[in-house]
């Protein structure tokens, strides 16, 4: 019977090796569901990476697994193995394989970061968190430092190459606290503990911290940017699919980091006005009961207490705030 040659059967295994590793990178169910425009973009880069370890996964274990059988020691077999001190050309292409791999991987990562917005120039107004200061006004001073907007160096990912010098649809200031997320819209005066924007229109959040580094992450969007106290960050994006989901804390911020969660909500345009309109009404008679009370007569609990419905805080994290502040 004739021996199949050697290099026959290398090409019949990268062949199979080829096609189980394309299907199970392009199949897999690994990632949530796409919700943003940006998701595209990561997750073909993603399925990139896992394709190629897939492969490598099935030529170094099925290496291994052949090499146990075909050189594993024979009954009655007490010699030594067979000396081997070097093959210099497996050892360039094993070296060489890898490297090529990197630097196409990492040129094809610089690609997806520009064509998200990771190269947007820095240096553009970033608006402050604004509400209304009634006199004794805790909630104020927790959204807002200052009245006055700034121009700082932008961190994050900003407008893509297509929205480049194009103001961005909806901007919301998002601030991180220990332990809740607080979402306030310059134009409308609303704020909320939770994200609320319309499906295709493009966001824009200036984030910050008040307290400790927190990490504004959308599983759903493949979006994930660090809020940092004093330095303004950025994150733009276009929401594709309406619909409600998880924003996490992904920086460990102290000791009830698990609970720093919130959601975001896509509408379509009609519920996004009709929600922007009904939270405008009940802010203002919010605001009118806290004018007709006169704030001195109330603990900072008390005066915080009605508007945590609003902002989607609980009266866990509430307490926790006014304890720390």
């Amino acid at each position: 019977m004739q021996q199949v040659p050697v290099s026959l059967w290398t090409l019949v295994a990268g062949i199979v090796v080829t096609a189980i590793s394309i299907w199970i990178g392009q199949n897999h169910t690994l990632m949530p569901v796409q919700a943003s425009l940006q998701a595209p973009l990561v997750d073909g880069f993603f399925n990139v990476m896992f394709t190629i370890a897939i492969a490598l996964f099935l030529v170094v274990e099925g290496t291994i697994v052949v090499f146990l059988i075909q050189f594993r020691r024979r009954p009655g077999d007490d010699t030594d193995g067979v000396p081997i001190e070097g093959n210099l050309p497996l050892e360039v292409f094993w070296t060489a394989i890898p490297t090529v791999i990197v630097l196409l991987l990492g040129i094809y990562s610089v690609d997806v970061f520009n064509r998200m917005g990771g190269f947007d120039p820095a240096g553009h107004p970033h608006s402050a968190a604004h509400v209304a200061h009634t006199p004794g006004s805790a909630i104020a001073a927790t959204l807002s430092d200052t009245s006055q907007a700034t121009t700082a160096p932008t961190i994050g990912i900003g407008a893509s190459p297509q929205t480049l010098d194009k103001p961005a649809d909806l901007v919301v200031d998002v601030k991180g606290i220990q332990y809740a997320w607080l979402f306030n819209y310059p134009d409308s005066g609303i704020t909320s503990g939770e994200l609320h924007i319309p499906v295709g229109a493009d966001v824009q959040l200036n984030l910050s911290a008040q307290d400790v580094i927190h990490s504004f992450w959308v599983p759903n969007f493949r979006l994930k940017q660090d809020a940092l106290p004093g330095i303004p960050t950025e994150l733009r994006f276009v929401a594709t699919k309406p619909g409600t989901y998880p924003v996490v804390c992904a920086e460990l911020c102290g000791g009830y980091h698990g609970s720093m969660r919130t959601q975001v909500i896509v509408h379509t345009p009609e519920d996004y006005k009709t929600w922007r309109t009904e939270n405008q009404i009940a802010q203002k008679e919010n605001l009118n009961q806290v004018v007709a009370v006169n704030p001195a007569d109330l603990s900072t609990s008390e005066f915080l207490a009605p508007h945590t419905h609003d902002m989607g805080i609980s009266a866990a994290t509430l307490e926790s705030v006014v304890i720390r502040h």
